[in-house]
């Protein structure tokens, strides 16, 4: 353990896997963070008598102070935390090789189960955080007097703060670690929860394009972490529906928070639930070990065998010199600085452009097509009380559909559910552009059930999404492999609202709109098709040929 135990700081015990450089300076940081956040709250209470509303009001020496404060303590967390080296030092494969014999055919544990659910929590709080977008905007155009397009540049601004973010946290996951880059997302979640408190637009929009860096980080973490966990016969379906149950939660967590919060303290006070959920996560992270992939990936091989004792998993030892039949096969390139390259490089490029091209098809539908639909079906005439219903019935008709994304993927065919749920996303859409329903006021029964065929199927592509891009890649590659993918799922809301709304300028309706969206979906099917790899029950070491990893053995 010569590696790790120079690596390891002071909370370094027992059998998480986690290396602090300096755990006291990572855990002051996390109180000056949070109580630089709290220093906030005087001045928002203060505004009590005028409605909460804080436009035009000039900033306390207590706002400065605390802001200067979140500033330190995020510094002095990222530093507690990060080894030395570890931003910029290739990872190393351990002398010896450790095979999972027994992993991909383990049994789940009570161990399981509990990553599942404290990693569900991350989930929830990432989804919750563009979906409370939403709810944000009508309060802050009303307060700032903005017209709708000025209001725009808000969720404009977050959504390519998460785009970026995606990029930027799933590199340091290959770096890092993805339990390191979960707790430092998290003290950036307590941050960036001063974003309501501030009193001008400009800052708003600085402060939500910070809270998008870290919140479109912990997808792809999550993501990594759980596949690089779970037994392979079981990691299809359980990561698909752990996905799928997390988002919809997480929607409802924004809009019950909206429901509950809002009316009393304006839309601002949505912004501020992310110092308790970072808290909530920082506290859960104790139950959540480090990946023992990642920990072999870096030569800590005492660490990664604790980690797997927890698991149930019993560990072999073998020679790690290559067998015949390993040395016929070349090994993909070693892992180097700038692993976001290795994406586009033979074996994966195949692989990354297929993932890529599903994710921003996906992107276009839900940031575009589905964004529009409220406001195409009010000018067609259906009041908003209609809309709003249109919508929630459609919903409803798509919540059982992820229990059977989950059995499909894991039962049948990962890659042929996938082209499956991406042509009836297509078909969908092209209804919608065949029948254009209200059009004139005609055949607006049609719209249920070919809105509730298109969230069956859009919700079926993003839950399948990121389960899938994190078991096509390698392990020192799949944090960056994940970061690609959600940030192309996040590129259409920077793409698709302009173009949307300049083909409705000129094409009112679903006739367009609906050929425009489909086509990027059915191209996606095609490319999986050809460039889709099947991952169904199959070791993670198998699909990424990584160097060492015996044929036939669980990874």
């Amino acid at each position: 353990m010569n590696a790790s135990a120079t690596q390891q700081g002071a909370e370094t015990k027992g059998d998480t896997g986690i290396a602090f450089r300096h755990a006291g300076a990572f855990w002051a940081g996390v109180v000056l963070t949070a109580a630089g956040v709290l220093a906030h709250l005087p001045e928002f209470f203060g505004a009590r008598e005028m409605g909460f509303r804080m436009v035009g009001m000039p900033m306390s020496p207590l706002m400065h102070g605390g802001m200067l404060m979140v500033v330190v303590g995020l510094g002095l967390a990222a530093f507690g935390l990060i080894p030395a080296g570890t931003l910029h030092r290739p990872a190393r494969a351990p002398e010896s090789v450790v095979l999972f014999r027994t992993m991909d055919d383990a049994r789940l544990t009570r161990q399981h189960w509990a990553l599942l659910f404290v990693l569900g929590v991350a989930l929830m709080v990432d989804v919750m955080k563009p979906a409370t977008l939403g709810f944000v905007v009508p309060g802050l155009k009303a307060e700032y007097g903005m017209s709708t397009g000025q209001a725009a540049a808000l969720p404009m601004i977050a959504l390519t703060g998460t785009t970026i973010g995606s990029l930027l946290w799933g590199i340091l996951a290959d770096r890092m670690g993805r339990r390191a880059a979960i707790l430092l997302a998290s003290i950036v979640f307590v941050g960036t929860s001063i974003c309501g408190f501030m009193p001008s637009y400009g800052w708003n929009l600085f402060m939500c394009l910070m809270m998008g860096l870290s919140a479109g980080g912990m997808l792809p973490i999550v993501y990594a972490l759980m596949t690089e966990s779970m037994p392979a016969q079981k990691r299809g379906w359980l990561v698909v529906l752990h996905g799928g149950l997390g988002t919809v939660a997480g929607y409802l967590l924004a809009a019950g928070l909206a429901a509950l919060l809002e009316p009393q303290f304006t839309w601002r006070v949505l912004w501020f639930a992310g110092l308790p959920t970072g808290l909530l996560l920082l506290v859960l992270n104790r139950w959540i070990p480090e990946s023992p992939r990642f920990l072999l990936e870096h030569g800590r091989v005492d660490e990664a065998e604790r980690v797997l004792r927890r698991y149930g998993v019993t560990v072999t030892r073998v020679d790690a010199a290559p067998r015949a039949e390993e040395r016929a096969t070349p090994a993909p390139a070693a892992p180097g600085r700038f692993r976001l390259l290795a994406l586009f490089r033979p074996p994966y490029g195949l692989r990354t452009l297929t993932v890529g091209v599903y994710a921003f098809a996906w992107s276009l539908v839900n940031w575009g097509f589905l964004t529009f639909t409220p406001t195409i079906l009010r000018d067609r005439g259906l009041d908003a009380a209609g809309a709003s219903q249109v919508l929630f019935w459609s919903a409803l008709l798509a919540v059982p559909a992820t229990v059977l994304v989950a059995y499909l993927y894991g039962y049948w065919s990962s890659r042929k559910t996938m082209m499956l749920f991406t042509a009836l996303t297509g078909a969908a859409l092209l209804a919608f552009a065949l029948v254009d329903p209200g059009a004139g006021g005609a055949r607006t029964a049609w719209l249920v059930p070919l809105m509730g065929l298109l969230l069956v199927g859009s919700g079926g592509i993003i839950s399948m999404l990121s389960p899938y891009t994190a078991e096509v890649y390698p392990t020192w590659l799949r944090g960056t492999g994940s970061g690609f993918a959600a940030g192309c799922s996040k590129l259409g809301g920077i793409l698709a609202p302009p173009l949307v709304a300049l083909t409705l300028l000129h094409f009112p309706g679903f006739v367009m709109i609906g050929v425009v969206t489909a086509l990027p979906v059915l191209i996606s099917t095609l490319v999986l098709a050809f460039g889709g790899i099947e991952t169904r029950d199959r070791p993670l070491e198998e699909m990424s040929g990584a160097p060492g990893a015996v044929p036939g053995a669980a990874g």
